[in-house]
């Protein structure tokens, strides 16, 4: 009988760079067959910036929605309901 896996310890450093984060108050997602890319924004009209560009497989994408699903989820139980903000009514030029 084959012996159960054994958890692997991963030790993962944060660079200075990325410990505050970055805010993003839109997100521009596009994807092909082999990845889906989400490019993080900051926008006050009538500029904005890109803050950060997040690159994921489509595997590693179905398992981050589902995090994000199951957080929303607590969340909103805990705290309660969110309403969705409203979408801009402008039109973006990169």
């Amino acid at each position: 009988m084959a012996e159960p896996a054994k958890k692997q310890e991963i030790k993962i450093k944060m660079p200075d760079t990325v410990t505050g984060g970055v805010y993003a108050n839109n997100v521009l997602i596009t994807h092909s067959k082999e990845e889906f890319i989400m490019t993080f924004m900051m926008v006050i009209p009538p500029n904005g910036i890109v803050t950060s560009r997040v690159i994921m497989s489509p595997g590693h994408m179905k398992r981050f929605i589902g995090a994000l699903h199951t957080n929303m989820g607590k969340y909103e139980s805990d705290i309660g309901t969110i309403e969705a903000a409203t979408p801009p009514k402008q039109e973006w030029v990169s």
